[in-house]
């Protein structure tokens, strides 16, 4: 088994410990796992990009235009800007909320409308408001591990005892906040 996953966002918004999470799970069940990371303007606002490979053996951590199994979008327009990633048949997870870009926050152009409608259209799709939800909890910056808990869903990797990974991998004084964002984030989304 071979699985790819793009995580993409803006800056600041957690891809990175999420992708982090993500590799300490299957490398708990003794995957290969190779990561790139893009940052960019990252720490300004910018897109960012997290690439996950696993599998029995990996042997290069990109992956191309059409190879990625499951998408994970932390803000609706970067999904699209990443839709070209996914493979016809794999699932995009996507986070129902618009951070506008310092373009648009500049109204140098305007936030794209539809952005989920189109990723519905040519994809499954889990889409969920994982800020909202991060909210309700108390803290919006646990807005990434509910996501990451609908994404364990579209995985279907039920094997790996995700609670006991996020327990080992966040700050110890966000464990609790985390586990109920991962439950939450499993809970919003159907199947």
């Amino acid at each position: 088994m071979k699985k790819s996953v793009i995580l993409v966002g803006v800056g600041g918004q957690g891809a990175i410990l999420t992708a982090k999470i993500l590799i300490n799970g299957v490398m708990s069940k003794g995957y290969d796992v190779k990561m790139s990371e893009v940052h960019g303007m990252s720490q300004r606002g910018g897109s960012v990009s997290t690439q996950v490979h696993f599998g029995d053996k990996v042997y290069a951590p990109v992956i191309g235009k059409g190879e990625a199994d499951i998408l994970v979008a932390f803000e609706k327009m970067e999904a699209v800007r990443y839709a070209e990633f996914l493979k016809p048949d794999g699932i995009a997870v996507i986070n129902d909320y618009a951070l506008p870009s310092a373009s648009t926050a500049a109204g140098l152009c305007e936030y794209p409308e539809g952005c989920v409608e189109a990723m519905q259209e040519a994809f499954t799709c889990h889409v969920l408001d994982a800020s909202a939800i991060a909210q309700s909890l108390g803290n919006a910056k646990c807005m990434n591990v509910v996501l990451f808990g609908a994404t364990t869903k579209a995985l279907g990797m039920d094997d790996i005892d995700w609670e006991q990974v996020i327990r080992e991998t966040v700050p110890t004084k966000f464990v609790d906040l985390n586990l109920r964002a991962y439950t939450a984030g499993r809970e919003a989304v159907a199947g």
